[in-house]
C-alpha cells in the first residue's frame, strides 16, 4: 500500500518538476531572443560607425568623421538615464512583462527608421540632426531593457541557478553584436566595400523591422515574474519606487554602479571601439576588422554561460575579481599584440580581453539582481545600471578616440579600460557574497 501511495506522489513530483522546466526554457527563450532584438538594433550603429561617419559628416579625414560618428552614439546614452528612470519606475509598478514588450517595440522602430535616413550628400545638416533623433529614441528605450530583462529572469531562476540563468542575458546580447557584426562582414565580403559604403550599409537596419515583430510577439506572450505577482499580492509593491530605491536602497545603489563601471567600459571597447580602431589606427582592412571583432564576440557569447555556472558553484566575488585583474594587468599587452599587424595575433588578443569580460559578466547579472529587494528591483538597477553605463559606457568610444588624438599613442585607451576595471574590482572586494541565497524581499 505505501509503495502504491509513494508511486503517485513521485510521478506527480517529477511532473511539476518537468512543468517548471518546460517554463523556464520558455521564459529564458522569449527574453533571450527579445534581447538578442534589442542589441542586434543597438549594436549595429557601432559595428557600422566608419562608415555612418562618413555618411553622415562631412569630413576629408576618416579619423575625425569616426570621432563624429562616436560622438554621435555617446548621444544615445544621455538618454539612458532618463529610460531607465521611465521604465524602470513603470516596471516595478505595472509589472516587468509589459513594459519589455513596449521597449523593444521602441527599439526596433527607431532602428528600421535609421536604416532610411538621408546622407549628408542628399540632405545637408538634416542628416546628422535626424541621426542623432533616432539614436536618442534608441537610447531611451534601451535604458529599460537590460536591467528589465535581467530582473525577469533572475526572479523566475532557482536560487542555486540563478548566475546560469541571468548570465544567458549577456549571452543573447554578445550573439546579437555576433549577428550584426557578422552580417557586416557577410555583406562587405559580398557586396565590395565600396557597395557597402554606398548603400549595402542600410541594409542590417531595415532587417530590426521584422526582427522586432518576432520579439515582441514572444514577450506578449510571457506572464509576469512569480516573485514580483507575489510582491503585488502581499501589497509589497511601491507607490514611488524610484524615491523608494534613492532612500532605503542606496547602498545596493553605489554598488550596482562600481559594478557597471567595469561592464560598460568592457563591452563597449570590444563591441564598438575595436572596428573602427583596427581599421583607422592599425590599418587592418574592414573586412578583417570585423571579422576579427566577430570571432571575438562569438567567443565571449561561448564563454559567458559556464562563467555563469562557476558563478553558483564557486561565487560571484571570485569570477567578477578575476575579469577585472585581467582587464588591470592585460589590457596594454593585448593592444599591444593588436598593433603587430597580424590577423592571428589579433584575434588571439580579441580573444584574451574576451575571456575576462565572460567571467566578469558570467557572475555580474545575477549579483546586480540579488543587491535590490523585489519591490524597487527593476526601477533600482535600472538607475544604477544606465546611470553608469551613459557616463562610462557611452563615452568610451568617444573618449578611446580622443585619447590617441590628442595623445598621438595608439594605446592609450588601455589605460582609461585599466581604471575602470580597478573601480570596479575595489567595489567587488568590499561587496557581500549573494551566491545561492534567497531574493530579498
Amino acid at each position: 500500500m505505501a509503495q502504491s501511495i509513494q508511486r503517485p506522489v513521485t510521478e506527480v513530483a517529477m511532473q511539476e518538476e518537468a512543468h517548471e522546466a518546460r517554463r523556464l526554457r520558455k521564459v529564458l527563450l522569449a527574453t533571450g531572443v527579445g534581447h538578442f532584438v534589442e542589441w542586434f538594433d543597438f549594436g549595429l550603429y557601432g559595428t557600422l560607425a566608419a562608415i555612418i561617419g562618413m555618411q553622415f559628416f562631412q569630413s576629408s579625414s576618416p579619423a575625425a568623421a569616426l570621432l563624429s560618428s562616436f560622438a554621435v552614439f555617446g548621444a544615445g546614452f544621455v538618454m539612458r538615464p532618463l529610460g531607465g528612470l521611465w521604465f524602470g519606475s513603470l516596471g516595478d509598478r505595472i509589472g516587468r512583462q509589459k513594459v519589455l514588450a513596449n521597449v523593444i517595440l521602441l527599439t526596433s522602430g527607431a532602428t528600421f527608421v535609421m536604416g532610411l535616413l538621408p546622407t549628408w550628400q542628399q540632405v545637408g545638416l538634416l542628416a546628422p540632426a535626424l541621426l542623432v533623433s533616432t539614436r536618442l529614441v534608441q537610447g531611451f528605450a534601451a535604458g529599460g531593457e537590460t536591467s528589465g530583462a535581467t530582473t525577469y529572469l533572475a526572479e523566475f531562476a532557482p536560487a542555486r541557478r540563478r548566475g546560469y540563468f541571468t548570465c544567458w542575458i549577456d549571452n543573447f546580447g554578445f550573439m546579437a553584436f555576433v549577428a550584426g557584426s557578422g552580417l557586416v562582414f557577410l555583406l562587405t565580403a559580398s557586396l565590395g566595400e565600396t557597395a557597402m559604403n554606398e548603400w549595402g550599409w542600410r541594409i542590417p537596419f531595415l532587417i530590426a523591422g521584422p526582427l522586432g515583430i518576432v520579439g515582441l510577439y514572444l514577450r506578449t506572450r510571457l506572464e509576469d515574474s512569480p516573485e514580483f505577482t507575489a510582491a503585488v499580492r502581499a501589497g509589497k509593491t511601491a507607490q514611488t519606487p524610484l524615491r523608494t530605491a534613492v532612500t532605503s536602497a542606496w547602498r545596493a545603489l553605489l554598488f550596482c554602479v562600481g559594478f557597471v563601471v567595469i561592464k560598460a567600459v568592457g563591452h563597449w571597447t570590444l563591441q564598438t571601439f575595436m572596428p573602427g580602431y583596427l581599421s583607422t589606427e592599425l590599418h587592418f582592412s574592414k573586412l578583417d576588422s570585423y571579422a576579427i571583432t566577430t570571432l571575438g564576440l562569438f567567443a565571449i557569447a561561448v564563454m559567458v554561460p559556464f562563467m555563469g555556472y562557476l558563478s553558483d558553484r564557486f561565487g560571484r566575488k571570485p569570477l567578477m575579481l578575476a575579469g577585472c585583474g585581467g582587464f588591470i594587468l592585460f589590457t596594454w599587452p593585448a593592444m599591444m599584440v593588436m598593433a603587430q599587424g597580424d590577423m592571428l595575433s589579433a584575434m588571439l588578443a580579441m580573444l584574451v580581453l574576451g575571456a575576462f569580460i565572460a567571467a566578469f559578466d558570467g557572475a555580474c547579472s545575477a549579483a546586480m539582481a540579488e543587491l535590490f529587494p523585489t519591490g524597487v528591483r527593476y526601477g533600482g538597477m535600472s538607475i544604477a545600471y544606465n546611470f553608469a553605463v551613459a557616463f562610462f559606457g557611452g563615452i568610451t568610444p568617444w573618449f578611446s578616440a580622443y585619447l590617441i588624438t590628442t595623445t598621438g599613442n595608439p594605446f592609450s585607451p588601455a589605460f582609461y579600460v585599466m581604471g575602470a576595471a580597478l573601480v570596479t574590482f575595489l567595489t567587488v572586494m568590499r561587496a557581500k557574497e549573494t551566491a545561492g541565497q534567497p531574493l530579498r524581499r
